[in-house]
Parts: structure tokens; sequence; C-alpha cells
């Protein structure tokens, strides 16, 4: 594994225990994210992609393989990594502020510098004024704002999501992809995202993985050439099109998308 990548990733697998024998959900699963990339990861539902950010959040064991982040063995929670879910799961008895600190807070060391640092966040996702209010205060894709805040207060080098914008309407999910953008330029975070939106996966992605229905194997990884930053209206470019096409060509005889 070299220690120029933020992620790496070999022979990955993951079995649960079944009644009738192990249940594969990931198979031999190999790849590298570079720091600064920002990777999406696509396939059809059951394929395993949850499992696989849950393996690298420490969330859940791999079976087998190796992961190692920054040049070193990775295999339970660790400060390097935020994490963003679907849902933002703030909690609604702590104000704006608070809930981006609970990481701080749980880990026993808030300080003056730790608010600072909020109230920086708050700022760059376009939230500032807003840290006295509490969560029912907020529409839906402001409260995943917050959840990214969350996420990235104790400055990790990796950002994982996982279908953060899904349970978003249409159009907040196109703003909320054109924010991520913008802080992710800004940050320059390594960001593994979980999406099954292929449009989205374009928009957002230096590369676009493509993953098998169970067991979740590699089927392509594809590189996204499209100039930064993007608009929305990359989407009617051409060469967005292609790409489009092709991702969800892997896909066709199964209509998963």
């Amino acid at each position: 594994m070299s220690a120029n990548n933020a992620i790496s990733i070999q022979n990955l697998g993951k079995a649960y225990a079944g009644a009738a024998g192990p249940i594969r959900a990931l198979n031999d699963i190999s790849f590298d994210i570079a720091p600064g990339e920002f990777l999406s990861v696509v396939g059809p539902s059951g394929c395993g992609k949850s499992t696989m950010l849950k393996i690298l959040a420490g969330i859940t064991h791999k079976t087998e393989g190796d992961i190692s982040i920054d040049g070193e063995e990775h295999d339970g929670p660790s400060d390097k990594v935020g994490i963003v879910f679907q849902s933002p799961v703030l909690l609604p008895w702590r104000t704006i502020l608070d809930n981006v600190l609970l990481p701080v807070d749980v880990a026993g060391k808030r300080g003056d510098a730790d608010r600072d640092a909020a109230m920086k966040l708050l700022d760059l996702v376009g939230l500032k004024g807003f840290e006295a209010r509490y969560p029912f205060e907020l529409s839906g894709g402001m409260q995943q704002r917050v959840a990214i805040c969350r996420a990235l207060i104790r400055d990790p080098a990796i950002l994982l999501m996982d279908e953060p914008f899904g349970a978003l309407d249409a159009l907040t999910r196109e703003h909320m992809n054109v924010e991520l953008q913008r802080i992710w330029m800004e940050r320059r975070k390594t960001v593994l995202l979980i999406t099954h939106s292929i449009p989205e996966a374009v928009f957002l992605s230096d590369r676009v993985l493509i993953m098998t229905e169970r067991p979740g194997r590699i089927d392509e990884i594809v590189e996204i050439d499209l100039p930064r930053p993007r608009r929305m209206d990359v989407v009617a470019d051409e060469k967005f099109a292609v790409y489009a096409h092709h991702i969800r060509s892997r896909f066709a005889s199964k209509a998963m998308f």
C-alpha cells in the first residue's frame, strides 16, 4: 500500500452470518483514493456500497483484506475520518452550534478555539446567524449543512458521505450538490460519496466507481474530465451526457437506476 494515497483498499471482503451459511456482501475490492480526491460510488441496491463505507468509518469490521489511511493500517474509528449520513441525525434539544460541536463534547475537549472553528464552518455553509436556532427551525437542506459542519469540526482528512441528499427534493438536492462542490474546493478534503444518482456522481466527482450486484465487486472506475467549478447547467453538456450514459449503460439490463 502506498503512503501517497489518502485511502488504500486491497482485497476487501465482508461476509455476514446467515442461517444457511455466510452471506457475502463484498468480494475482493481493491482501489486507492488520492489526497484531496472526490470519488463517488454507485451500484445496484444491496451491492454493499454502504457496507464498504461503514467499514471505512470503523462502524463495521471487514472479513478480509487490508485498509490503510495515510499509509497507516486502519480497522476502527479514526479522528482522520468524518461521516455524513442520509439523515442529519441532529439532537433536537441542542442548538445548531451545539450540534456542530457534539463530536468535540463527546471527546470532552471543547474550548474557545472549537467554538470559533464551528462558527467558521457555519459561515462556510451559509448558516451564519443560525447558531442559536434549533433543528426544527431549519429546512432539510439546512440541517444537512449542519451535519456536514459536524463531520468537519475535528478537521478530518477524509469525509465519508452515505447518500447525504437522498431525502431532499430535486431542486434542493441540486443546490446542495453545488454547495458541496464549493465546500470541497475550499477545504480540499478527500471525499468518498455513496449515491444512487448518476448525475450527482458525475457532477461532483473526479472519478466514479461502479459496483456490481451483491456480492459487490468493482465493475469499472470512470474518470470524469470536466472543468471545475461546475455549474448545474453542465448537465446539458454533451460530454456530461456521455459520462452519464456510459455509467447508466452498465445497469441498463437490470433497470437499477
